[in-house]
Protein backbone atom coordinates (compact mmCIF):
# COMPACT_ATOMS: atom_id res chain seq x y z
CA UNK A 1 0.00 0.00 0.00
CA UNK A 2 1.07 3.17 -1.01
CA UNK A 3 0.00 6.65 0.80
CA UNK A 4 -1.31 9.51 -1.18
CA UNK A 5 -0.84 13.45 -0.14
CA UNK A 6 -2.25 15.74 -2.87
CA UNK A 7 -3.88 18.66 -2.62
CA UNK A 8 -6.11 19.02 -5.66
CA UNK A 9 -7.87 22.11 -7.32
CA UNK A 10 -10.29 22.79 -9.29
CA UNK A 11 -9.98 25.55 -12.19
CA UNK A 12 -11.61 27.80 -14.37
CA UNK A 13 -12.61 27.51 -18.10
CA UNK A 14 -9.37 29.36 -19.46
CA UNK A 15 -6.69 27.73 -16.34
CA UNK A 16 -5.77 24.56 -18.70
CA UNK A 17 -5.05 26.55 -21.55
CA UNK A 18 -3.32 29.35 -19.15
CA UNK A 19 -1.11 27.37 -16.65
CA UNK A 20 1.14 25.82 -19.04
CA UNK A 21 2.50 28.88 -19.62
CA UNK A 22 2.57 29.84 -15.73
CA UNK A 23 6.56 30.92 -14.95
CA UNK A 24 6.98 27.86 -12.56
CA UNK A 25 6.22 25.13 -14.91
CA UNK A 26 6.86 27.10 -18.49
CA UNK A 27 10.48 25.88 -18.23
CA UNK A 28 9.51 22.01 -17.73
CA UNK A 29 8.96 19.79 -20.35
CA UNK A 30 5.55 17.99 -19.51
CA UNK A 31 4.85 14.12 -19.88
CA UNK A 32 1.38 14.03 -21.65
CA UNK A 33 -0.78 11.31 -22.02
CA UNK A 34 -4.17 9.95 -22.24
CA UNK A 35 -6.09 7.89 -19.53
CA UNK A 36 -9.55 6.01 -19.61
CA UNK A 37 -10.67 5.03 -16.86
CA UNK A 38 -13.94 2.78 -15.99
CA UNK A 39 -14.81 2.29 -12.23
CA UNK A 40 -16.32 -0.63 -10.78
CA UNK A 41 -18.50 -1.31 -8.06
CA UNK A 42 -21.94 -3.15 -7.12
CA UNK A 43 -25.42 -2.43 -8.32
CA UNK A 44 -26.18 -0.89 -4.35
CA UNK A 45 -22.95 1.18 -4.01
CA UNK A 46 -21.28 -1.25 -1.29
CA UNK A 47 -17.90 1.05 -2.02
CA UNK A 48 -18.75 3.88 -2.43
CA UNK A 49 -20.93 3.37 1.02
CA UNK A 50 -17.53 2.10 2.46
CA UNK A 51 -16.12 5.60 0.64
CA UNK A 52 -13.35 3.36 -1.61
CA UNK A 53 -12.59 3.65 -5.44
CA UNK A 54 -11.97 0.92 -7.36
CA UNK A 55 -10.91 1.61 -11.45
CA UNK A 56 -9.05 0.15 -14.58
CA UNK A 57 -6.92 2.36 -16.03
CA UNK A 58 -5.72 2.39 -19.73
CA UNK A 59 -2.52 3.97 -19.79
CA UNK A 60 -0.96 3.59 -23.18
CA UNK A 61 0.08 0.03 -23.60
CA UNK A 62 -0.51 -0.27 -19.99
CA UNK A 63 -3.73 -1.76 -18.03
CA UNK A 64 -3.67 -0.94 -14.10
CA UNK A 65 -6.34 -1.81 -11.52
CA UNK A 66 -6.38 0.80 -8.72
CA UNK A 67 -8.24 0.77 -5.49
CA UNK A 68 -8.02 3.56 -3.20
CA UNK A 69 -9.13 3.38 0.56
CA UNK A 70 -11.42 6.85 2.05
CA UNK A 71 -9.70 10.46 2.12
CA UNK A 72 -9.02 12.34 5.26
CA UNK A 73 -8.58 15.67 4.98
CA UNK A 74 -10.19 19.29 4.03
CA UNK A 75 -9.63 22.15 1.63
CA UNK A 76 -8.60 19.97 -1.24
CA UNK A 77 -5.83 18.28 1.08
CA UNK A 78 -6.73 15.11 1.46
CA UNK A 79 -4.73 11.45 2.26
CA UNK A 80 -5.78 7.47 1.56
CA UNK A 81 -4.23 4.49 1.09
CA UNK A 82 -3.74 3.53 -2.42
CA UNK A 83 -2.83 -0.12 -3.88
CA UNK A 84 -2.43 -0.63 -7.76
CA UNK A 85 -1.11 -2.93 -10.12
CA UNK A 86 -0.96 -4.05 -13.78
CA UNK A 87 -3.60 -6.06 -15.10
CA UNK A 88 -3.52 -8.37 -18.15
CA UNK A 89 -8.12 -7.57 -18.33
CA UNK A 90 -9.96 -7.08 -20.31
CA UNK A 91 -11.34 -7.44 -16.80
CA UNK A 92 -10.82 -7.39 -13.56
CA UNK A 93 -8.25 -9.01 -11.08
CA UNK A 94 -10.71 -10.71 -8.92
CA UNK A 95 -8.22 -12.37 -7.18
CA UNK A 96 -5.75 -10.03 -6.51
CA UNK A 97 -8.17 -7.59 -5.19
CA UNK A 98 -9.41 -10.20 -2.26
CA UNK A 99 -5.56 -10.00 -1.14
CA UNK A 100 -6.44 -6.32 -0.28
CA UNK A 101 -7.43 -5.97 3.00
CA UNK A 102 -10.07 -3.01 2.54
CA UNK A 103 -11.35 -5.42 -0.41
CA UNK A 104 -11.14 -8.54 1.57
CA UNK A 105 -13.52 -6.70 4.77
CA UNK A 106 -15.85 -5.74 2.10
CA UNK A 107 -16.44 -9.72 1.55
CA UNK A 108 -16.35 -12.26 -1.34
CA UNK A 109 -19.80 -11.52 -2.09
CA UNK A 110 -19.03 -7.88 -3.11
CA UNK A 111 -16.42 -8.98 -4.97
CA UNK A 112 -18.25 -11.44 -6.97
CA UNK A 113 -21.28 -8.38 -7.94
CA UNK A 114 -18.69 -5.59 -8.83
CA UNK A 115 -19.88 -4.13 -12.42
CA UNK A 116 -18.72 -0.95 -14.44
CA UNK A 117 -20.60 2.30 -13.10
CA UNK A 118 -18.84 4.98 -14.69
CA UNK A 119 -15.87 5.99 -16.65
CA UNK A 120 -13.79 9.01 -16.80
CA UNK A 121 -11.64 10.09 -20.13
CA UNK A 122 -9.01 12.89 -19.73
CA UNK A 123 -5.70 14.02 -20.79
CA UNK A 124 -3.04 14.66 -18.28
CA UNK A 125 0.13 16.41 -18.44
CA UNK A 126 2.59 16.29 -16.07
CA UNK A 127 5.22 18.09 -14.25
CA UNK A 128 7.72 17.46 -11.55
CA UNK A 129 8.93 20.57 -9.54
CA UNK A 130 11.50 20.19 -7.45
CA UNK A 131 12.83 22.60 -4.31
CA UNK A 132 15.57 22.06 -1.61
CA UNK A 133 12.02 21.29 0.75
CA UNK A 134 10.22 19.26 -1.51
CA UNK A 135 9.27 17.33 -4.37
CA UNK A 136 5.98 17.65 -6.13
CA UNK A 137 4.46 16.09 -9.01
CA UNK A 138 1.76 18.78 -10.50
CA UNK A 139 -1.02 16.93 -13.07
CA UNK A 140 -3.29 19.20 -14.84
CA UNK A 141 -6.29 17.15 -16.51
CA UNK A 142 -8.53 17.81 -18.90
CA UNK A 143 -11.70 15.62 -20.15
CA UNK A 144 -14.92 14.27 -19.32
CA UNK A 145 -16.70 11.98 -16.46
CA UNK A 146 -19.11 9.86 -18.37
CA UNK A 147 -22.71 7.92 -16.57
CA UNK A 148 -24.77 7.00 -19.24
CA UNK A 149 -25.64 10.04 -21.40
CA UNK A 150 -24.77 12.38 -18.60
CA UNK A 151 -21.51 14.16 -18.60
CA UNK A 152 -19.58 16.65 -16.93
CA UNK A 153 -16.51 18.09 -17.46
CA UNK A 154 -13.30 17.46 -16.03
CA UNK A 155 -11.00 20.52 -15.26
CA UNK A 156 -8.26 19.79 -12.67
CA UNK A 157 -4.75 20.27 -10.75
CA UNK A 158 -3.89 17.43 -8.60
CA UNK A 159 -0.74 18.29 -6.49
CA UNK A 160 0.74 14.85 -5.13
CA UNK A 161 3.42 14.93 -2.82
CA UNK A 162 6.30 12.69 -3.22
CA UNK A 163 8.87 13.95 -0.83
CA UNK A 164 8.81 17.10 1.82
CA UNK A 165 6.38 18.44 4.20
CA UNK A 166 2.55 19.04 3.45
CA UNK A 167 3.11 22.83 3.47
CA UNK A 168 4.62 22.51 0.18
CA UNK A 169 1.88 21.92 -1.82
CA UNK A 170 -0.01 24.98 -0.39
CA UNK A 171 3.18 26.92 -1.29
CA UNK A 172 3.13 25.73 -4.80
CA UNK A 173 -0.61 26.54 -5.37
CA UNK A 174 -0.40 29.99 -4.11
CA UNK A 175 2.42 30.41 -6.39
CA UNK A 176 0.38 28.70 -9.58
CA UNK A 177 -2.76 30.97 -8.43
CA UNK A 178 -1.08 33.96 -9.09
CA UNK A 179 -3.08 35.13 -12.90
CA UNK A 180 -4.95 31.48 -12.77
CA UNK A 181 -8.86 30.61 -11.78
CA UNK A 182 -8.36 27.77 -9.29
CA UNK A 183 -9.82 26.98 -5.99
CA UNK A 184 -9.82 23.91 -3.51
CA UNK A 185 -11.61 20.86 -4.33
CA UNK A 186 -12.71 17.86 -2.04
CA UNK A 187 -14.30 15.74 -4.63
CA UNK A 188 -12.59 12.95 -6.21
CA UNK A 189 -13.62 12.07 -9.65
CA UNK A 190 -15.15 8.53 -8.16
CA UNK A 191 -17.27 10.72 -6.10
CA UNK A 192 -18.53 12.72 -8.96
CA UNK A 193 -19.06 9.92 -11.11
CA UNK A 194 -20.84 8.19 -8.46
CA UNK A 195 -22.89 11.63 -7.88
CA UNK A 196 -23.82 11.97 -11.73
CA UNK A 197 -24.82 8.29 -11.66
CA UNK A 198 -27.09 8.85 -8.94
CA UNK A 199 -28.44 11.98 -10.27
CA UNK A 200 -27.87 13.35 -6.75
CA UNK A 201 -25.56 15.23 -4.60
CA UNK A 202 -25.18 14.90 -0.71
CA UNK A 203 -23.79 18.05 1.55
CA UNK A 204 -21.18 17.41 4.53
CA UNK A 205 -22.33 18.55 7.70
CA UNK A 206 -21.02 21.97 9.07
CA UNK A 207 -19.74 22.15 13.12
CA UNK A 208 -16.11 23.00 13.20
CA UNK A 209 -14.82 25.77 11.14
CA UNK A 210 -12.72 23.11 8.60
CA UNK A 211 -16.04 21.20 8.43
CA UNK A 212 -18.24 24.49 7.45
CA UNK A 213 -14.79 25.01 4.91
CA UNK A 214 -15.58 21.42 3.93
CA UNK A 215 -18.65 21.81 3.20
CA UNK A 216 -18.28 25.13 1.08
CA UNK A 217 -15.95 23.46 -1.31
CA UNK A 218 -18.34 20.71 -2.08
CA UNK A 219 -20.92 22.65 -2.43
CA UNK A 220 -19.07 24.32 -4.94
CA UNK A 221 -17.90 20.95 -6.14
CA UNK A 222 -22.07 20.63 -6.92
CA UNK A 223 -22.39 23.45 -8.80
CA UNK A 224 -19.74 23.04 -11.01
CA UNK A 225 -21.12 19.59 -12.11
CA UNK A 226 -24.73 20.35 -11.97
CA UNK A 227 -25.06 24.61 -12.57
CA UNK A 228 -27.80 24.99 -10.40
CA UNK A 229 -27.66 28.09 -8.73
CA UNK A 230 -28.97 26.19 -4.84
CA UNK A 231 -25.35 25.18 -4.79
CA UNK A 232 -23.94 28.38 -4.60
CA UNK A 233 -26.62 29.64 -2.13
CA UNK A 234 -25.30 26.60 -0.09
CA UNK A 235 -21.22 27.65 -0.10
CA UNK A 236 -22.32 31.44 0.39
CA UNK A 237 -24.38 30.15 3.78
CA UNK A 238 -21.15 27.65 4.86
CA UNK A 239 -18.61 30.56 4.51
CA UNK A 240 -20.89 32.85 6.36
CA UNK A 241 -21.07 30.27 9.04
CA UNK A 242 -17.32 30.42 8.81
CA UNK A 243 -17.23 33.80 9.09
CA UNK A 244 -18.96 33.88 12.69
CA UNK A 245 -16.97 30.45 13.91
CA UNK A 246 -13.33 32.06 13.75
CA UNK A 247 -11.46 35.14 13.90
CA UNK A 248 -8.55 33.69 12.17
CA UNK A 249 -10.68 33.01 9.42
CA UNK A 250 -13.63 35.50 9.52
CA UNK A 251 -11.64 38.01 6.81
CA UNK A 252 -11.25 35.31 3.40
CA UNK A 253 -14.51 33.66 4.67
CA UNK A 254 -16.73 36.99 4.64
CA UNK A 255 -15.17 37.64 1.16
CA UNK A 256 -15.70 34.78 -0.53
CA UNK A 257 -19.83 34.62 0.31
CA UNK A 258 -19.70 38.24 -0.40
CA UNK A 259 -18.25 36.79 -4.07
CA UNK A 260 -20.54 33.77 -4.23
CA UNK A 261 -23.16 37.17 -4.63
CA UNK A 262 -22.25 37.62 -7.96
CA UNK A 263 -22.20 35.59 -11.24
CA UNK A 264 -18.61 36.05 -11.55
CA UNK A 265 -17.16 34.72 -8.94
CA UNK A 266 -14.51 32.33 -9.81
CA UNK A 267 -11.44 34.38 -10.72
CA UNK A 268 -7.55 34.04 -9.11
CA UNK A 269 -8.31 36.41 -6.10
CA UNK A 270 -11.54 33.85 -5.20
CA UNK A 271 -8.30 31.52 -5.41
CA UNK A 272 -6.28 33.73 -2.99
CA UNK A 273 -8.90 33.77 -0.21
CA UNK A 274 -9.92 30.05 -0.63
CA UNK A 275 -6.08 28.80 -0.68
CA UNK A 276 -5.74 31.09 2.60
CA UNK A 277 -8.58 29.48 4.31
CA UNK A 278 -6.99 26.07 2.83
CA UNK A 279 -3.62 26.29 4.88
CA UNK A 280 -5.56 28.10 8.32
CA UNK A 281 -7.46 25.02 8.63
CA UNK A 282 -6.36 21.69 8.17
CA UNK A 283 -9.11 19.21 7.67
CA UNK A 284 -10.08 16.13 9.45
CA UNK A 285 -13.15 15.18 7.02
CA UNK A 286 -14.04 11.62 5.64
CA UNK A 287 -13.57 12.32 2.17
CA UNK A 288 -14.99 10.38 -1.11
Amino acid sequence: MASEIELKLALGDAAPDSLPRHPRLASLTPRVGRLGNTYYDTPEGDLEAARSALRLRRDGERLLQTVKTRGHGGGGLSSRGEWEWPVTGPGLDLDGLGEIPPMAALGQDVIARLEPRFSTDFTRRTWRVTSETADIEVALDSGEIRAGDARVTIRELELELKDGEPSALHELASRLAEGVALRPSDTSKAARGGALLLGRWQLPEGGSPAAWFHRANVALDALADTGDPAWRHQAREAFQQLARLSEDTAENARWLAGALEGPDWFDAAFGDHALALSRRLPGDAQLG
